[in-house]
């Protein structure tokens, strides 16, 4: 009993130490198949479990049918090109996630991403892995980090064959490239996220966007591979 005492006791400051390092921070970005997801039904209450209420922070800033440019502040716009904005919905993401931040210490950061259909609409593959990481330097520049993990839901099987979003494929197959060539990075596959009732419960069948179902299923999804990356 004696050798009891003393290993609870480090056992004890060692979950404190832990704690006291800072919160991880989770933010989740992009257009309509993330504005749909609501964190509280599964992906906030997946990382509480793992981390304690108390040290995790959750911020969301997501717009339906928007391009990646609108968070990419250095968007290089080529000759044809024409865009009305560049960068400002990375404005809005930063003010918030800046003011939900404020006073606190960060452990760790990951951002959850899901977004590609407008570009695969508009053809604009070629410019999507270079928009990516410009996007991801822009976050760690802007919070003063070191390291940013980062998860991709890759594009669903709606388009398979390209024939009502030309670059469908190739985006998705850019979203896992981008994943699997860092160690701070994963995807998260949706194919079978948009078969079943909408929200509205209307029948869907391989649907542009998610069931009610598909869209707790995601967020699960999300949250469990930003733990792996943050475990790793």
């Amino acid at each position: 009993m004696k050798l009891l005492i003393p290993l609870c006791l480090l056992i004890f400051s060692s979950s404190l130490l832990t704690a006291d390092e800072g919160k991880h921070l989770f933010i989740l970005s992009g257009q309509s198949n993330m504005a749909g997801l609501n964190p509280e039904e599964s992906f906030t209450p997946t990382v509480e479990a793992k981390f304690g209420k108390e040290n995790v922070i959750v911020v969301k800033s997501a717009l339906g049918g928007q391009p990646i440019r609108r968070w990419d502040k250095s968007w290089q716009v080529e000759e044809g090109q024409n865009p009305e904005r560049i960068g400002d919905l990375y404005g809005v993401l930063m003010k918030a996630v800046k003011a939900a931040i404020e006073g606190e210490t960060l452990a760790t950061v990951t951002y959850l991403w899901m977004q590609g259909e407008r570009d695969a609409k508009e053809s604009l593959a070629a410019q999507y892995e270079a928009s990516f990481k410009r996007m991801l330097a822009q976050v760690k520049t802007d919070l003063n980090l070191e390291e940013l993990n980062f998860v991709i839901g890759r594009l669903s099987d709606f388009d398979m064959e390209d024939k009502k979003y030309p670059d469908w494929t190739a985006i998705r197959e850019i979203q896992v490239a981008l994943a699997d060539a860092s160690e701070n990075g994963a995807w998260v596959d949706t194919d079978d996220l948009n078969d079943g009732k909408n929200r509205k419960g209307k029948e869907i069948k391989d649907d542009l966007h998610y069931s009610g179902e598909g869209y707790v299923i995601f967020g699960t999804r999300l949250a469990e591979k930003a733990i792996e990356l943050i475990e790793d």
